[in-house]
């Protein structure tokens, strides 16, 4: 029996900006059904893989594939298939919870009877029943975030990237949006979340990549890393592939 198609294979894949080298011939697979933890400093490249996968950015070398599509030669097919929860919020200010949620069916070309149904669902789903007719300028952050996954579930994607979907959120706010997120993942979709908080990582992912340098420096689960690395937490483990005694990265590739 063949295996199934990854959600998301990388092989080689390069780019930079001018003289300066982002990415480094990253490799990486991501399995159906999973959530994957992306780490990395500011400026490691973490948004940059995410923004070539999205077909948002072109790649100077190597490929990238969702479900078995090339992000450059199939991009429409991959566009079809996945779902972007962007570092900057997508909610339009001045639409209701309800509009901003319309209006993203309305891109995906819906039906109108199956873009309300969806839109019901979501709202019900995400515990935004109450806010319904508040316009996006109303919510907090933490109503803000959930109204951004929720968009981006609107057509039902099979693969989410989340970038950095919690910086800026309280505690709370952040571990309503992790149950959401494990929610995601129980109906099917696979994850691939950027992120600074090495607790997230810990608590949702079931494997974790960490790019350093512009190359993949470790690629194992949170457990499988603490135990290479004799670290009693994922900060542990990232300061030791990031700077261990102060002369760089080493690295610790795990299959």
């Amino acid at each position: 029996m063949s295996s199934p198609t990854p959600a998301i294979e990388i092989a080689g894949l390069r780019k930079a900006f001018g003289p300066q080298t982002v990415l480094d011939g990253i490799d990486l697979t991501v399995p159906t059904g999973t959530v994957t933890a992306l780490l990395g400093p500011n400026g490691a490249g973490k948004t940059t893989t995410v923004s070539i996968l999205a077909t948002l950015l072109p790649a100077d070398a190597g490929t990238a594939r969702i479900l078995g599509y090339d992000v450059t030669r199939h991009s429409q097919e991959v566009r079809r298939r996945i779902g972007v929860t962007g570092q900057l919020s997508a909610v339009d200010p001045l639409l209701t919870v309800a509009e901003n949620l319309r209006l993203v069916a309305d891109l995906f070309h819906l039906p109108r009877r199956a873009a309300g149904q969806r839109t019901s669902y979501l709202i019900e789903r995400f515990g935004l029943a109450d806010a319904a007719r508040k316009q996006g300028q109303q919510l907090s952050g933490g109503m803000r975030r959930k109204l951004d996954l929720a968009m981006t579930l609107v057509a039902r994607p099979q693969v989410v990237f989340l970038d950095e979907p919690t910086t800026g959120l309280d505690p709370r706010a952040r571990r309503d949006l992790w149950q959401l997120v494990r929610e995601v993942v129980a109906d099917g979709a696979t994850v691939l979340l950027t992120t600074q908080y090495l607790d997230e990582a810990d608590h949702l992912a079931d494997r974790v990549a960490v790019l350093y340098d512009g190359r993949l420096v470790a690629h194992d689960t949170p457990a499988g890393l603490k135990a290479a690395h004799d670290a009693g937490s994922l900060d542990d483990v990232f300061l030791a592939l990031t700077d261990p005694d102060g002369t760089g990265p080493r690295t610790s590739e795990v299959a």
